[in-house]
């Protein structure tokens, strides 16, 4: 052991590859460039991207009008957003602001401000977690937006850069990575990934640039994910198998009993 040491040869033990069952799948409009995504179990909350196209919306039927939508201006570009005690917390991509906003009727309540870029956006329930496309997440005061502590995301030997939207789900951050159609499973103790979920089977055959896989939504009644991605037509609720979701297939209401697993899909799109 000590000659291994030594040497440098320790290395982490890799990433376990987690499969899904496909519970269901829902349509939706195909114009959301897909930012933030939160579901409480009837509403959902989302945030669509793009300087000029920005816009924060409710709605209670992802396929139909959302009940209600609050557009940016044209110099703001939506990213990620939290939902806590009553408050939506709205990132903006290179602007430095937090919008913050009554998450019942989407009036505005102030802005904060914070260095560098917004990506991700989730809470534990105490702080609010945010990504800025680098491998580090910030924990952050829900009242000033002040860092309390910092971590860095490791390993095996991934690359686990481009953190992008985030969800909080059974004391475990998971994390789209831009560009790539994996979510992966945070320690917010550790920085540690605990696993790793391959959506590659669930990515639409459409020729639109930038149809990248985001947007993770907890629906905690059937301890299952909602995923999906930018100009997506449909959102999928998928159970990983572990970390906190049951093991084993189960059948959802679109009849579905499906297992998935499939190897990282990259490329060159527009953010």
């Amino acid at each position: 052991m000590a000659a291994l040491l030594a040497g440098g040869v320790m290395a982490e033990s890799p990433v376990p590859q987690r499969d899904y069952v496909l519970l269901e799948q829902r349509d939706r409009g195909t114009d959301h460039f897909t930012q933030g995504l939160y579901y409480d179990g009837e509403r959902w909350w989302e945030s669509s991207g793009r300087y000029g196209q920005s816009w924060l919306a409710q709605y209670t039927d992802p396929g139909k009008s959302p009940v209600r939508r609050q557009w940016l201006s044209a110099n703001r570009f939506a990213e990620g957003l939290a939902v806590l005690g009553g408050k939506l917390y709205l990132l903006t991509w290179r602007a430095g602001e937090l919008q913050v906003y009554r998450s019942d009727d989407l009036s505005r309540l102030g802005t904060r401000h914070y260095a560098g870029e917004g990506w991700g956006l989730t809470t534990d329930g105490e702080l609010l977690i945010m990504s800025n496309g680098s491998d580090e997440l910030t924990f952050r005061d829900p009242d000033t937006f002040a860092i309390k502590r910092r971590l860095q995301v490791h390993g095996g030997d991934g690359d686990w850069s481009h953190l992008n939207e985030l969800e909080y789900a059974h004391g475990l951050v998971w994390a789209n990575i831009w560009q790539d159609s994996r979510i992966i499973a945070i320690d917010p103790e550790t920085g540690e990934v605990r696993g790793q979920v391959d959506l590659t089977a669930l990515q639409p055959d459409v020729r639109q640039p930038g149809t990248v896989a985001n947007g993770i939504a907890w629906d905690r009644q059937r301890n299952a994910l909602w995923v999906t991605g930018k100009y997506w037509p449909r959102l999928y609720l998928i159970r990983p198998q572990g970390l906190g979701f049951a093991t084993g297939a189960s059948t959802g209401s679109a009849g579905e009993d499906r297992k998935a697993t499939g190897g990282p899909n990259t490329g060159s799109q527009p953010r």
